[in-house]
């Protein structure tokens, strides 16, 4: 067995604490890199989380927000001949009941976008009435003219 060569045995120790500090330094720019990307990800997400919840609330406030309300109502065409139909379209949000007076042809119910006929015989104002189940309640008339 050959005696272990002690000039190669202390260059290795000479070497060795240079190459600690190497592999801790390279050791510590890599956590960096992984950091500063996590870090980076992260608050890309906190921003696409921020401008969603944006968007989410612009459209709950264009649906009334939480309180009952009366998105649409329209008839088409606003003057006829007696005997004609008309087509009433109405949305309501946030609603539990829905009516029109006086009663179209159709059975109405709470829609984002719903049209029902009616036949008016006479000069006639139809009235919606939204309510929420706490009994809050919009309204909106529309007339129409039958020559």
């Amino acid at each position: 067995m050959a005696a272990p060569d002690h000039e190669s045995d202390s260059l290795i120790r000479k070497l060795l604490p240079f190459t600690t500090v190497g592999v801790v330094l390279a050791a510590i720019y890599v956590g960096y890199i992984f950091y500063s990307r996590w870090s980076e990800n992260r608050e890309a997400q906190e921003k696409a989380h921020q401008q969603e919840f944006s968007q989410v609330k612009k459209t709950v406030d264009a649906y009334g927000g939480g309180k009952v309300t009366v998105l649409n109502f329209s008839i088409n065409p606003a003057a006829v001949h007696r005997g004609e139909k008309v087509s009433i379209c109405y949305g309501v949000s946030n609603a539990k009941t829905v009516t029109i007076d006086p009663k179209p042809d159709g059975d109405v119910w709470p829609s984002l976008s719903r049209c029902v006929d009616a036949t008016p015989a006479r000069d006639t104002t139809y009235t919606i009435t939204a309510t929420d189940e706490n009994g809050q309640t919009e309204k909106q008339s529309l007339a129409i003219k039958v020559q």
